[in-house]
């Protein structure tokens, strides 16, 4: 029924017919950069009448018609007045013309650090680079620590990586793009995160719910696209410089050039150490990993505004290390035995993208891009005596294609993709390789009214040679229901191979052992993962005490039809099969933004999730996962002046609800952990000094509570034995930390 539900919105919404009595139209504006370049507040009336209107935000106008009516003229201050002939009821599309070079106006206003925004029909709202610099964004898994939408954990007593989660499902169910292609995903899926440099984002789209269809079928639970600063509009240098009571130490470096007109070019660099052994807790295991981490890319942009093309190219080379275990561990020297516990993760990754796009000159609603992506990514790993190796080499391309129907209150996409990836793991003595290739084509129609109704309809087709041939429908719609509010509301589909030992490396550091249901599925045995997503959400922007402010509600739920379960309710075992019943995540957040007073900001939020999978133990709620989360973030600015500079003040505070843990029933009485374990707070604070727009410096703590998970490594005393175990994380390992740095940057 949902197939067909689609389908026939897709064919019905092109045929809606507007009344014959009006007449409407489209006024644009070639140098204006918003998109469809529609110009707002143009007076348009028929000539020798008083029949008139103005266009609206997009650039749009309806006004009565009548047979006699043959010249409209179209005036806007600036601009020529032009009087056009009118033969039929064809919507119009036309361009202003400049009337005379004027004396140039500077209006400066500021923009929020996040923008919600009120005429998309997806739920996205985009992160911007002022938000990022609220804390220590050393990276894109760090770069949410202020954003009540992403949840960042722990996911092991070793690494320190940082893990997200959107509406309870961890990062495997997002699709994580790279300027809309897609960057963190398979062998990546772990550390991925950490290998772009906070200091490269511009900014971040989050999108919750199904995405759109022109990025592939493997979104289920949303979409996160990171987009990178650009040569043309980075500064000229800029240099970040970090460093850490937790003895980590970062670099970040830009060289922007302009090499021609046409051509600009950026080089950046990002390295960052961290060789000082720190053990909080007394466990005599690292709480934090060594780590040594360099990471360059080259980026070139081509831009012919006059012609329509425009056009990225990007290389990037990364060598990460990462050595964790206990104290005395030494890798020279007891690697492979039994003499100290510990790990090494070394991966190197090679990655290049080319993207190209034309906008038709004389039809700005139209235009064709072309996307391709390689990368290379190897790790050499090992986990006390369990090794992990992977090599993944990925392809990605794809085409677009975009216009019209009749007028731009009918949009659409269509283009084709294809995707090849080849991996090859060991685990321990056992080889896993496969090879996964998918080809398919999309079209996405979307419509506006203009005023109220809006809804954004997918479908695509791919064939796979081992998820076989199938179809991806995804629905968003938007309804506007009276001044500043807006409710919307999405479905859609969600196919995906579960990269089993890529997604849990954690596990490979615990005595467990891997036990795999083969059901003569095409990937390890294990049929692919299919899921519904539903989505409503409500937006409601006010005024109160003259000081702006919104509110948002959304409900979200993740249906899966089949999921790979990850159990790890057996303390011995960790055990992977194909869902038999339900596995259902539900997730409802509300959200308060408001500014207090002038430069004074206010977010809140309170998330509940409902997270419960049938098991072969019995049905049970995800665990290390908290129902109840709060949220809460103070921000104060002082003015900007040429004399003091600035002051930044920026303070989130989270609530962590109560979470269960999986059992340790089976373990001796010193090893057992309770089966619930309270909740607790985190405070995290940075203030920022700004002397001038050049050069600036902060000063943050995180978990200013100091709150410490007691046990993180369970039966530390023998790291070899049977219960051993360090994937139960649920709290902060190391504490408290104070972290400072600076920024300084040349125009």
């Amino acid at each position: 029924m949902k197939k067909y539900f689609i389908s026939s919105i897709l064919l019905f919404i092109p045929f809606l017919i507007f009344s014959q009595s009006t007449f409407t139209g489209m006024i644009m504006d070639k140098n204006n950069p918003k998109d469809n370049l529609g110009v707002e507040g143009v007076s348009v009336h028929w000539l020798d009448t008083n029949v008139g209107t103005i266009t609206n935000e997009k650039g749009w106008f309806t006004i009565n018609y009548k047979p006699e009516y043959k010249k409209l003229v179209v005036s806007y201050l600036g601009y020529k007045t032009d009087t056009l002939t009118i033969n039929s009821l064809i919507p119009i599309h036309h361009f202003l013309t400049l009337e005379s070079e004027l004396e140039e106006i500077t209006i400066n206003s500021k923009r929020n650090a996040v923008q919600k925004s009120f005429l998309s029909t997806t739920n996205m709202f985009t992160v911007n680079a002022e938000e990022l610099l609220k804390a220590a964004c050393c990276n894109l898994a760090e770069s949410f620590e202020t954003n009540p939408s992403i949840d960042v954990s722990f996911s092991d007593a070793l690494t320190g990586t940082k893990q997200i989660q959107m509406l309870g499902l961890t990062s495997p169910y997002l699709l994580i793009t790279q300027e809309n292609i897609p960057a963190v995903r398979g062998a990546s899926q772990v550390f991925g995160l950490t290998f772009t440099p906070g200091t490269w984002v511009e900014s971040i789209q989050i999108t919750k719910g199904a995405g759109s269809v022109v990025n592939g079928f493997e979104s289920i639970a949303g979409q996160i696209n990171a987009e990178l600063v650009k040569p043309l509009t980075d500064n000229t240098f800029f240099l970040n410089a970090y460093a850490s009571q937790m003895g980590r130490f970062e670099l970040n470096t830009h060289f922007n050039q302009k090499v021609s007109d046409k051509w600009n070019t950026g080089l950046y660099i990002h390295g960052n150490y961290r060789g000082q052994k720190f053990d909080r807790n007394k466990d005599n295991f690292l709480d934090m990993p060594l780590a040594n981490q360099i990471n360059v890319m080259n980026r070139w942009q081509f831009t012919d505004a006059e012609k329509g093309w425009v056009s990225f190219i990007n290389v990037r080379f990364l060598n990460d290390e990462k050595q964790t275990g206990e104290l005395n561990f030494n890798p020279d020297m007891d690697r492979g035995t039994t003499n100290n516990w510990g790990s090494e993760i070394d991966t190197k990754r090679f990655d290049t993208s080319f993207k190209l796009g034309y906008v038709f000159p004389e039809l700005p609603f139209q235009s064709i891009g072309f996307q391709m992506a390689y990368s290379n990514h190897q790790q050499d790993s090992y986990f006390g005596l369990n090794v992990y190796d992977i090599k993944h080499q990925s392809m990605y391309s794809n085409l677009i294609f975009n216009s019209i129907l009749g007028d731009t209150r009918n949009k659409f996409k269509t283009g084709l993709s294809f995707t090849s990836d080849q991996f090859d793991e060991l685990v321990n003595t056992t080889t896993y390789d496969r090879s996964e290739n998918s080809f398919g084509g999309f079209f996405e129609y979307a419509f506006d009214n203009l005023n109220d109704f809006s809804l954004t309809a997918g479908i695509r087709l791919d064939t796979h040679n081992l998820l076989g041939t199938f179809v991806t429908p995804r629905l968003h719609l938007r309804y506007v229901p009276w001044d500043k509010g807006v409710f919307r509301a999405s479905i859609g589909r969600g196919k995906r191979s579960a990269n089993i030992f890529a997604e849990n490396q954690q596990l490979f550091a615990s005595a467990r052992q891997v036990h795999i249901d083969d059901d003569g599925g095409t990937i390890y045995g294990l049929n692919p993962e299919i899921a519904w997503n539903y989505g409503v959400s409500y937006l409601q922007k006010f005024n109160l005490f003259n000081q702006k402010g919104d509110v948002t509600l959304d409900f979200y739920q993740t249906n899966f039809e089949n999921q790979v379960v990850v159990d790890w309710e057996n303390p011995q075992q960790i055990a992977f099969y194909n869902l038999e019943g339900n596995s259902i995540a539900n997730s409802f957040q509300i959200e308060l933004n408001y500014a207090l007073a002038e430069r004074l900001n206010l977010r809140t939020a309170y998330k509940y999730f409902d997270i419960y999978t049938d098991y072969k133990s019995g049905n049970l709620q995800k665990p290390i996962q908290p129902r109840n989360r709060f949220f809460a973030n103070l921000s104060y600015e002082t003015e900007l002046n040429a004399t003091n500079g600035q002051w930044k003040f920026d303070v989130t505070f989270n609530n962590i609800g109560k979470q269960r843990l999986p059992s340790t029933n089976a373990k001796p009485i010193e090893y057992q952990l309770p089966a619930i374990v309270e909740s607790y707070q985190l405070l995290n604070a940075q203030i920022t000094k700004v002397f001038s727009k050049r050069f600036e410096v902060y000063l943050g703590a995180e978990n200013l509570t100091n709150v410490q998970q007691n046990t993180p490594v369970l039966a530390r005393d023998a790291p070899f034995g049977a219960h051993f175990d360090t994937t139960i994380v649920y709290a902060p390992i190391f504490g408290r930390s104070v972290y400072t740095g600076l920024r300084f940057n040349i125009n």
